[in-house]
């Protein structure tokens, strides 16, 4: 008959306590992360924890120490470049902190939001990291606020939400990248976002746009070329873009107008891609009919013919400074909720010609 080996029996604190010559209670201390022992003692104890490849209960700790060790992370799509840069960022920053990460994905979807918050408070996480959906629709979030769960806002804002948020300098870096295609001689300008909307459907109204950075990136826009005086600039942001079909559509429409735009200000690099590919369907060549300016310096920018020009999101450093703000949350911090506002920089490449 074959020999099966029973399963190693799990270890406990009490055998890393006896490992180490120490009490049960100094050993949890020193393996819980919380009250205060000697450095001598501490070393004795995760020295002897190592040896006997100790593996902690988290349901146990969080149930002593009142902490899970886990943030959870929720954003808008993991599939987006951008989103997945910030998770690198608040994941360096919480691991080297001794914290784990879970990460929900929301597809932009309130509801989605919703059920993630619900789920991540019942798995008792310490602390969220937020980059809302819909920025007029917040209760959730207040919600959680208002059961001790601290929040970070991620890539957006809501200033009636008294908590920390990480964002870029939105606004601005419009402005700057709508300057420098004016700079080139360019006057019909497009803003294309992905935003929900009927394909072509210009800019009418903030509550089109329930996102924050967006809404900043159409002021900005909007701002700009009223300067340069377009006094119809917000017929020129353009909404729909949502995927490869709709936004094959909207570039359509806009070039078969009268005043056919001589470039295009891309919301994000999924809809900066998805005009690139438009315009090479339509036979439209970049940059001598059509100029084209993303935001966010993806790797698919340096590798198209010509390569595109960005607004540069210093993007991981957003996502580690959101990480460090809630960590020091988590650990009791009471300072003045804090809006961090990152400066965005343009980096120049092929996709912008000056317009004849």
């Amino acid at each position: 008959m074959e020999n099966i080996a029973s399963p190693k029996r799990s270890v406990t604190v009490a055998d890393v306590a006896k490992a180490a010559a120490v009490s049960k209670a100094t050993a949890a201390r020193v393996l819980g992360g919380y009250g205060t022992v000697s450095d001598k003692v501490r070393d004795k104890v995760i020295a002897a924890a190592a040896e006997l490849e100790y593996r902690p209960n988290e349901l146990a700790r969080s149930m002593s120490t009142g902490k899970s060790g886990t943030i959870g992370v929720i954003v808008g799509d993991i599939e987006n470049a951008f989103f997945s840069l910030a998770v690198r960022g608040i994941s360096d920053v919480a691991r080297t902190a001794g914290f784990n990460v879970i990460i929900a994905n929301s597809g932009e979807e309130l509801s989605a939001e919703q059920s993630a918050i619900d789920l991540l408070i019942g798995r008792r996480v310490d602390g969220l990291i937020v980059t809302p959906s819909n920025c007029g629709e917040y209760d959730h979030l207040s919600n959680a606020v208002r059961v001790g769960v601290p929040l970070v806002l991620f890539d957006r804002t809501i200033p009636s939400l008294k908590v920390d948020a990480v964002t870029g300098a939105d606004r601005d870096a419009a402005m700057a990248a709508t300057r420098h295609l004016q700079e080139a001689g360019h006057r019909r300008i497009a803003y294309v976002t992905a935003r929900e909307g009927a394909v072509g459907e210009f800019f009418t109204s903030e509550s089109q746009l329930p996102t924050s950075s967006v809404l900043q990136r159409v002021q900005g826009f909007i701002e700009a070329q009223s300067a340069n005086g377009i006094d119809d600039a917000h017929r020129h942001v353009r909404l729909g873009a949502s995927d490869q079909e709709h936004t094959d559509a909207v570039i359509s429409l806009l070039l078969s107008e009268p005043a056919a735009p001589t470039a295009i200000l891309a919301s994000d690099s999924l809809v900066g891609l998805q005009v690139f590919r438009s315009l090479q369907t339509l036979g439209v060549s970049v940059p001598e009919q059509v100029s084209v300016i993303s935001f966010f310096n993806a790797d698919w920018t340096t590798v198209t013919s010509p390569p595109v020009s960005v607004v540069d999101q210093p993007v991981y450093e957003m996502g580690r400074l959101a990480a460090e703000r809630l960590l020091a949350r988590i650990d009791g911090s009471e300072t003045p909720e804090t809006h961090l506002s990152l400066a965005t920089s343009l980096i120049h490449r092929g996709s912008v010609a000056r317009c004849k």
